[in-house]
């Protein structure tokens, strides 16, 4: 038996690694971004930090309203050509960031630019990331849905995490161009076309009567719903640890977001079957439990040690909810419209990380950042747990 479940993870792995190589790229690219423009319109633009904000943040927000669109388009025009078109799409990215760093003498014309660029960038995400996720799983079969997730996420969080401080360290310690960094990105999306071009198309059924959109909202809303909630934990900690710990003179909070980074990623590589293997349902609720006990602790927390406790709490029980709730989705869709589900179902989580600012950023202001861990968190994570428990098998 346990031959043959070594030799069903050694054909995944085969199957799926082109393509999660792929989003690795793609997600570095995302990182070296993040690294570097926001030095380049506060230093050379001279622009505020919300304009800055407003830079960073226009690209999650086109990745939010295109998610559904590339979805459909994945159903009807197939996962290859739009993951391939993503791909083309993400280079033109580069050329008309190294277009807007090209033109820093004139900061208006340059800012219009950058965001036009940040807008293509978040639709060119949008693409090869949904039509990757759908494509892994026609390959590797529905059944192994959670682990395609599960490797995504990983693929998804490492590029990001390594883009950022990898494009610091070239503008800070080779002293770099921002032209020259940013031009690395018309080249890295090249590795993700050679990876994945051989890889064979699924094929498109034309013959089936397509469902209606507001059909497949219906399927896949509650986990949608679920999904968004859980993610506010996580929210609360990207937008508001670094300061929380400034608020109780706690010092550097990159410990904490390092601790739940490692937490997050190790669940994920040593766990990544329990969602295909026990189901999604069983799955998320305990990692809702152990989601919203690591955001009581934060928000409890009366040391420093404690709150990075908690951190690593919370990223032990975000870990699997999104591939958890993503069994869930895949099981209740068929394979036609699987791609316009799985692209409704991420947006939520990029809704949540853009409500989830704004929101403990008022919480705060009241109250204090602690109390965000408390009543954004904790009983969001609560809230999840009910809505995917309510009538369960509708």
């Amino acid at each position: 038996m346990s031959t043959i479940v070594k030799k069903q993870d050694s054909n995944f792995y085969k199957t799926a690694s082109p393509l999660i190589i792929s989003v690795f790229i793609i997600y570095l690219t995302i990182g070296i971004a993040i690294g570097v423009i926001p030095k380049f319109v506060s230093n050379d633009l001279k622009y505020s930090s919300f304009i800055v904000g407003i830079v960073v943040g226009i690209q999650f927000f086109s990745t939010l309203i295109s998610r559904p669109y590339i979805g459909k388009r994945c159903d009807i025009h197939g996962v290859k050509s739009s993951h391939l078109q993503g791909i083309i799409l993400m280079m033109i990215t580069g050329v008309i960031y190294c277009l807007s760093a090209a033109l820093y003498r004139q900061p208006l014309l340059a800012l219009m630019v950058l965001l036009f660029a940040r807008i293509i960038h978040g639709i060119a995400e949008s693409m090869i990331l949904v039509s990757a996720v759908t494509w892994n799983i026609g390959l590797a079969g529905s059944q192994r849905s959670g682990k395609v997730m599960s490797w995504n996420g990983i693929a998804m969080y490492g590029g990001m995490a390594f883009g950022a401080p990898l494009s610091i360290e070239m503008a800070k310690v080779y002293n770099m161009s921002i032209t020259f960094i940013l031009a690395i990105m018309v080249v890295l999306p090249l590795i993700s076309l050679l990876s994945t071009i051989k890889l064979p198309a699924i094929k498109v059924d034309e013959t089936k009567v397509r469902t209606p959109f507001l059909k497949i909202v219906r399927r896949m809303l509650r986990q949608g719903i679920g999904l968004g909630l859980a993610t506010i934990g996580y929210g609360c900690i990207v937008s508001f640890i670094t300061l929380y710990f400034m608020e109780k003179n706690w010092g550097n909070a990159s410990l904490a977001f390092a601790v739940f980074g490692i937490c997050y990623i190790l669940v994920r590589i040593f766990f990544d079957s329990l969602p295909d293997k026990y189901g999604g349902y069983i799955i998320v609720l305990i990692s809702l439990i152990i989601e919203t006990i690591g955001q009581a602790i934060i928000g409890f927390s009366p040391t420093r040690t404690f709150a990075i406790i908690g951190c690593g709490i919370t990223g032990i029980g975000f870990s699997l909810i999104y591939p958890g709730l993503g069994v869930l989705v895949v099981n209740r869709t068929e394979p036609q419209i699987r791609g316009t589900a799985l692209g409704l179902y991420a947006a939520f989580l990029d809704f949540a990380l853009g409500i989830t600012g704004p929101l403990g950023g008022l919480i705060a202001w009241w109250l204090s950042y602690q109390v965000n861990y408390l009543l954004l968190g904790s009983i969001s994570c609560l809230l999840a747990m009910i809505i995917i428990s309510y009538k369960r098998n509708s």
